[in-house]
């Protein structure tokens, strides 16, 4: 008897909001199973965390600094880069106190340590190339049933300059957001309080970041080191911008402030902000040249200090689910294995 070839699961409308790693990865996991997929995203471009700001005097990766490779599905994905990853053979220090005294360097053997190139935003807008809808500077502000088909769900959402929009369609919706901006878009659109309940568990630190540029060396300044982990009471860490692969040779640093520092001044004044830190970057690294470009950021969630616990929340019944890094972690490969096992399991 002649054997049944197995029946090809019928293809479903997928809608993912945001494309960050998570949302990327979940993205193309249900593409390449067969089925449609639309990403919403607020920002200009794909890569969430994993940012890149370009200046006049090069580039600052002022969100993800590094990642590490430790699950074996990770390191099979990064095989599709191509160029887009490079080992960051980077010398990392701590800093003992505010004086820039420096206890000792990484250990021997530590994790390797990878970067995207040219940008740490190249490798998830790599991925997120073969994506065929991919909404830019898309808003989403409510999800709804569809007025139209029972049993999908329609997005309202808002474009450059505020333009409205309705989005119908969809078998499932994937929310792959910050907890606290996916706790909110549930609440607005009225939608598995249980899943708010969880969310609420979930606890992400803020983070201001400065980007300095010194155009006028004529090499690297300060410190032999090209990145520290701090105990500054202002900063966490800092980084030699070209000493990452790809980068422009122009001396330019990435200060982060502390979570405790960045929470209690995250309605500060930009201004106000960039002094206090750029007095803190001259503590630390001994630098007292004036910079030709200081700018900050500030990530309102930057650092999963209270993860889930678990990869992902599906809600079977409603077709809704979530995933993040703050799902299991912070780390970037965290961010990709939750998007992944989403995607596998509402498959």
């Amino acid at each position: 008897m002649a054997r049944t070839k197995p029946t090809p699961p019928a293809t479903r409308r997928y809608a993912v909001i945001g494309a960050g790693m998570a949302g990327i990865a979940c993205a193309r996991t249900l593409m390449q199973a067969g089925h449609e997929v639309t990403v919403f995203e607020k920002s200009r471009g794909a890569g969430g965390r994993m940012a890149t700001r370009r200046t006049e005097f090069g580039s600052f990766d002022h969100g993800t600094q590094y990642f590490t490779v430790r699950d074996v599905r990770f390191e099979k994905a990064l095989q599709t880069a191509g160029g887009q990853v490079a080992r960051w053979q980077v010398n990392t220090v701590r800093i003992m106190d505010e004086a820039g005294r420096v206890v000792a360097a990484a250990a021997p053997g530590a994790q390797a340590q990878w970067v995207a190139s040219p940008g740490m935003n190249a490798l998830v807008r790599h991925w997120a190339q073969p994506l065929p809808e991919l909404h830019l500077q898309t808003l989403v502000t409510h999800i709804e049933a569809d007025r139209l088909s029972p049993g999908r769900w329609q997005l309202q959402t808002e474009g450059p300059g505020a333009d409205s929009q309705v989005h119908a369609g969809f078998d499932a919706v994937m929310l792959a957001l910050p907890s606290m901006q996916a706790a909110a878009l549930l609440r607005a659109s009225q939608l598995l309080p249980k899943v708010q309940i969880q969310l609420a568990k979930v606890e992400v630190a803020p983070c201001w970041t400065l980007m300095l540029a010194f155009p006028q060396a004529a090499g690297p300044l300060g410190p032999a080191w090209h990145a520290a982990r701090s105990t500054h009471h202002r900063i966490a860490w800092l980084a030699r911008e070209a000493s990452k692969p790809g980068r422009e040779a122009i001396e330019r640093w990435t200060v982060q402030a502390s979570p405790q520092w960045s929470q209690r001044h995250l309605e500060d004044d930009e201004e106000r902000v960039k002094a206090k830190l750029l007095r803190a970057f001259t503590e630390v690294t001994g630098i007292r040249a004036e910079p030709g470009h200081a700018q900050v950021h500030r990530w309102r969630y930057a650092q999963t200090t209270q993860a889930l616990g678990r990869s992902h929340l599906w809600d079977k019944r409603s077709g809704i689910g979530l995933c993040g890094d703050w799902c299991l972690g912070r780390r970037v490969e965290d961010a990709f294995v939750s998007g992944l096992e989403l995607a596998l399991t509402a498959i």
